[in-house]
């Protein structure tokens, strides 16, 4: 009987590097080689291949992968019959969507939707423009761009719709924004005939799993003290937590230990208030995970 191999997907280009930060985070150790498009990880049951994030759904539909990442932008752009399992909030800056937006020159006439009326507009996400113009009763000439979006206006474009996260590129090349068309975060998404498929989804469920707990774990840390009995209202009253603390016993009846998890940019705040309210031994710990 032959072992069973998960195929996955992974995001090239400006992804990459994140969506493997987040495996190793997880517990997964992807390896890029020079020039392969195969990176290898240390789970004998997945096979990674690396394609990029706009190709990703159609590859997923037809089968040649099991699941992948991409962006809800692209499921959008290629109408992909695809099941979406989960949404993992990260990019390749921040950890916060994106927005593909319509922008113009700082001195276009174009102040609303309407004003796009047999205006030229270039982009890569052409259906999903023209699916939007449509919607909002407008007629313009889309075309698809290539890349350097940015600089084809106002020669080679009257507008353009671009993905953003800061908005930084697109001030840069003296581009104001006039409206959001979508906001897009990463999915994993399956194919639908290994989604049915028992020990695949499983498989896909466990991974999900993992890489929600470390992005879960991401700004916080664990904090861990001795407590008086008698100071133990003043200090709970101090501490955030991300559910109630744990409260343990210790040896000595008239102590306890307290165990929490919070935002690690508090604790440089709380530190000398739990101090001061009769906290000892406080430890402060890093998290890899967090699994709800």
């Amino acid at each position: 009987m032959s072992k069973q191999i998960l195929k996955l997907g992974l995001p090239a280009g400006s992804l990459q590097e994140a969506t493997a930060d987040l495996f190793r985070k997880a517990g997964y150790k992807i390896t890029f080689a020079s020039r392969s498009y195969y990176p290898s990880i240390d789970d004998p049951e997945i096979e990674c291949t690396l394609v990029r994030a706009q190709e990703m759904p159609r590859y997923v539909e037809d089968g040649s992968f099991d699941c992948g990442l991409t962006g809800f932008d692209w499921i959008s752009e290629n109408d992909a019959k695809v099941v979406e399992l989960a949404e993992l909030v990260f990019s390749k800056v921040s950890r916060r969507p994106v927005r593909w937006v319509l922008a113009v020159p700082n001195d276009s006439p174009v102040k609303e939707i309407k004003d796009l009326q047999g205006k030229r507009i270039a982009t890569e996400v052409v259906n999903l423009t023209r699916r939007w113009l449509a919607k909002h009763g407008v007629e313009a000439h889309v075309e698809f761009s290539w890349g350097a979006t940015e600089v084809k206006p106002p020669r080679l474009a009257d507008a353009i719709v671009e993905v953003t996260e800061t908005g930084s590129s697109l001030r840069a090349n003296n581009l104001r924004i006039v409206c959001d068309l979508l906001q897009s975060t990463t999915r994993f998404i399956a194919n639908a005939n290994a989604a049915a498929d028992p020990w695949k989804k499983q498989k896909m469920d466990d991974l999900i799993l993992m890489l929600r707990g470390a992005m879960a774990a991401e700004g916080k840390v664990g904090l861990m003290m001795n407590v008086l009995r008698a100071n133990l209202p003043a200090v709970l009253k101090i501490l955030p937590a991300l559910k109630n603390p744990t409260i343990s016993e210790l040896s000595n009846s008239e102590w306890v230990a307290v165990n929490t998890i919070i935002e690690e940019d508090t604790v440089r705040h709380i530190v000398p208030q739990l101090k001061q309210a009769g906290a000892s031994g406080i430890v402060e710990y890093p998290l890899s995970k967090i699994i709800e």
